[in-house]
């Protein structure tokens, strides 16, 4: 759905949630509402601090992938403005398989996925030095 066909006054994010109510089972539809809303209060607030988004442990725990994978979609439009995001999974060496949300085109382009497989390795690695580092200086590890 492109801009000029979303209705007048109309958010991507809101006209994405119209349609995910009509297309999802009421009980995971609220499910969904009760992970989202506080992130899109967020977003509309202006207090997320970071660009880089993952479900908590303690909301993604029990959730249907189904639920997570449009959570992570809904809270992309609302970021991005746009209604072509997509979900696809990498798959990374040492790390496995890797969830994230991206734009069709580069969710089309190979080269570009092999570049963001190469970044989160390379922030695998970091965040596995910067752990030992806080381990050896007897600093918590839960970066």
């Amino acid at each position: 759905m492109n801009e000029p066909e979303l209705p007048p006054d109309g958010r991507p994010v809101d006209v994405y949630l119209d349609l995910l109510r009509v297309r999802m089972d009421t009980e995971d539809y609220r499910l969904l509402l009760s992970v989202v809303e506080p992130v899109l209060r967020a977003i509309e607030e202006q207090r997320l601090p970071a660009l880089d988004f993952a479900l908590d442990e303690a909301h993604a725990e029990g959730l249907p992938q189904e639920v997570r994978d449009e959570a992570a979609l809904v809270i992309a439009t609302a970021v991005t403005g746009r209604l072509d995001n997509e979900v696809i999974e990498l798959h990374v060496e040492d790390t496995g398989p890797v969830r994230v949300v991206t734009d069709a085109v580069t969710a089309s382009d190979p080269e570009r996925l092999g570049e963001i497989a190469d970044y989160i390795r390379e922030r695998q690695r970091m965040n596995d030095e910067l752990r030992g580092i806080a381990e050896v200086s007897d600093l918590p590890t839960d970066i």
